[in-house]
Formats: C-alpha cells, sequence, structure tokens
C-alpha cells in the first residue's frame, strides 16, 4: 500500500516514516509530523484485512510439516494488513486526510503523544 495525502491540502502528496520521522514528501517539499507542527490528529476509519499471499504461503508451509490440519492452521495465521485514514489538524490552520499502513500509523502516534 502506498501511503498519501488523499484530501486538504498537500492533497497527492506521499507519506513515508522512517529514522527521521513520518514525512509529507510533494516535490522537493518534505513536512514533518510531530508536536511542533501538529495541533491534533483524529481516526477516522482503519481497515484490517487478511494477507493473501502471507496466508497462501503460510498454509503450504504448514501443510507440508503437519498434514492438512497444519494447512489450515497456517492459512488462519495470516498477517493483517491494516489501512488507516487519519485527519491531521495543523497548528498554522491547514488540515489534510492521510492515508497510512500500519507502521507509519504507528509511527506517527507515537511522534504525536
Amino acid at each position: 500500500m502506498v501511503s498519501s495525502v488523499i484530501a486538504g491540502e498537500y492533497k497527492g502528496a506521499g507519506v513515508s516514516g522512517g529514522l527521521g520521522g513520518v514525512l509529507i514528501c510533494k516535490g522537493f517539499s518534505r513536512i514533518k509530523l510531530n508536536k511542533s507542527n501538529v495541533e491534533s490528529n483524529e481516526l477516522i476509519t482503519d481497515e484490517h484485512r487478511k494477507s493473501a499471499a502471507s496466508g497462501i504461503g503460510r498454509g503450504l508451509v504448514g501443510g507440508v510439516l503437519l498434514g492438512p490440519v497444519g494447512m489450515l492452521g497456517g492459512a488462519i495465521s495470516a498477517k493483517n494488513k491494516g489501512k488507516y485514514q487519519i485527519a491531521i489538524q495543523f497548528k498554522d490552520g491547514k488540515k489534510s486526510l492521510l492515508e497510512v499502513d500500519d507502521a507509519i500509523y504507528k509511527q506517527l502516534i507515537r511522534d504525536l503523544f
């Protein structure tokens, strides 16, 4: 999943996370999302789904090792992938709606706490 700004200020910009924190990236501009420039944030939606590739791979490995029961157990243990929509209110009055994955969501919440 590609994380991005889907509405409001910076619409169409990418969102990335890493050692430097969560960034909105548009062209050569980088806006770091942290307590110094974000007034508030609100989780709008969160959606979780099982990863099909993860389920198939785990099911095959479980089937080889433990037969049909292992195949079922492997498929059930597939990884969840989340998609989150977060409304950001900047201190300068601008607003953005972000759509991000699990890793970026967790990092953003830590950075804004």
